[in-house]
């Protein structure tokens, strides 16, 4: 048999779609905004969620951040009476991968399971253009992206494990789902979930307990800030690094007198 033969299978209807999803509170998403990936991190330890750290990713323009709430790509491994790279301009365009972009709120983070492949470009210039145009904040893909003077020059922030210069479906996985749980690096997302990355990388933060984090965390970055200004001024690092009792006392102090009167 060749592949344009193949029979297909009866219960599978790409792309797969997996349906609406509630995204959190913008308020939410703007007390979040002065968290660091590193703070969230810690904290959603703390709160006993381990594996939330998507390793890999870089950010491909250092100093930028993004904070926002996820929808979700899923590539997957092709097989040719499915899915296959070939006519690649038709296949696509009816894949995952464009319709996922229509569904694109303004403060989304497109969060993209590619595996870590280094032969599979999930996105280029054209495609990220529209992104941007639909008011994405940023993407984070566990893989490569092409195009890559061109992407970098568009402004939408980035953190990929890489550039290639092949397409989507060139190699071995194809766009096969739209708004559904993903795995980035071992890292459980579900659409809504929130993306926090910056230089120190990505991590996401279960909506749920969103909340939470954005209290402990701007409490915690709150005290840090005092500690830092201690520590720089000579300050005990036993007293004020994590804070001592005594260091805790000074703290609140302090903070009291930040209020505006």
């Amino acid at each position: 048999m060749t592949a344009n033969i193949l029979p297909r299978p009866d219960n599978i209807t790409l792309p797969i779609n997996g349906g609406a999803f509630s995204r959190p509170d913008p308020l939410l998403i703007e007390q979040l905004r002065g968290v660091s990936s590193a703070t969230a991190s810690a904290m959603l330890h703390r709160m006993g969620i381990r594996q939330t750290f998507i390793e890999g990713p870089k950010s491909a323009a250092p100093g930028t951040k993004i904070v926002g709430s996820i929808i979700t790509l899923q590539f997957m491994p092709q097989r040719e009476d499915v899915a296959s790279g070939i006519a690649q301009e038709y296949s696509e365009k009816y894949s995952a991968l464009w319709a996922v972009l229509g569904h694109i709120h303004a403060g989304d983070v497109l969060a993209i399971q590619a595996f870590g492949d280094p032969y599979t470009g999930c996105l280029g210039e054209m495609l990220i253009t529209y992104f941007k145009a639909q008011g994405g904040a940023g993407i984070v893909v566990d893989g490569f992206i092409r195009d890559a003077p061109r992407v970098q020059k568009i402004g939408v922030p980035l953190w990929v494990r890489g550039f290639t210069p092949n397409y989507a479906s060139q190699a071995t996985l194809f766009p096969w789902a739209f708004n559904v749980p993903i795995a980035c690096s071992r890292v459980l997302i579900l659409p809504g979930d929130i993306m926090i990355a910056d230089d120190d990388g990505a991590v996401v933060i279960p909506c749920k307990v969103a909340p939470e984090i954005a209290r402990l965390t701007l409490e915690h970055e709150d005290w840090e800030a005092f500690s830092r200004m201690k520590i720089t001024d000579g300050g005990a690092l036993l007293k004020y690094y994590p804070l001592s009792e005594e260091g805790r006392q000074e703290y609140e102090a302090w903070r009291q007198q930040q209020k505006p009167e």
